[in-house]
């Protein structure tokens, strides 16, 4: 990937998509339940610890804040009935059993340190399926927003992050992930399907590219 700080093309272009006017930055699934300590799945949550992921996600939403581009937090959660939650894959049952589950109302499902939640954040919250957008209110709330750049982060790269990207897409926005903000299991599995997957759909670049050009308010600033 080439430089951002040293390659005018590449800046020019992320500058195109990451105008705070038009990009809302969206975090998936990064809740004390999946990605905190005590959470429901330990071997994702430490790969999104060690790797920098959740770190890196905090940056992004702190950059976000600071230029006023618009944070989208997207939550899974269940009732404690399961009442309107999927039953139809494995993934699915297999999370029926876990010692965590993702109720509704518990610390499971709130945003987790270190990322902050600003007053002006908004939080979409989904009792089915595997993407953060496909039945949900997001959708309608970009386009309220006059999104056109999606910005992808969260987890897991396995299964939730592809769904996002994909359907928005699908839905004609325009999505750049930070491939070093998204965490997946095996660690080797998420670089892969960054470069075999994600980057034929999405613009893939780094947390320093991104919150690089929203510090910079414009100009190119930042690493």
């Amino acid at each position: 990937m080439p430089s951002y700080a040293s390659d005018p093309k590449r800046r020019r272009e992320l500058g195109g998509l990451l105008d705070p006017a038009t990009a809302v930055l969206l975090t998936v699934e990064c809740q004390r339940g999946v990605v905190g300590p005590d959470g429901a799945l330990p071997e994702l949550a430490h790969e999104a610890r060690s790797s920098g992921a959740l770190a890196n996600v905090a940056r992004l939403v702190a950059a976000a804040h600071a230029r006023g581009v618009q944070v989208l937090h997207a939550v899974a959660e269940r009732r404690p009935d399961g009442r309107g939650a999927n039953h139809n894959a494995r993934l699915f049952r297999a999370a029926e059993r876990l010692s965590v589950r993702q109720l509704t109302g518990t610390s499971a499902v709130q945003v987790a340190p270190p990322i902050e939640v600003a007053d002006e954040d908004l939080i979409v919250r989904r009792l089915h399926g595997l993407s953060p957008l496909a039945g949900t209110d997001v959708d309608a709330l970009l386009r309220n927003l006059g999104c056109r750049t999606l910005v992808v982060t969260g987890v897991s790269a396995n299964v939730a992050v592809p769904n996002a990207v994909f359907d928005a897409v699908n839905l004609g926005y325009t999505v750049v992930v930070p491939g070093d903000a998204i965490a997946g299991v095996p660690a080797e599995y998420t670089p892969a399907m960054i470069r075999h997957t994600l980057a034929l759909v999405a613009t893939v670049a780094t947390t320093g590219e991104v919150v690089g050009w929203w510090e910079g308010a414009g100009d190119g600033g930042g690493a």
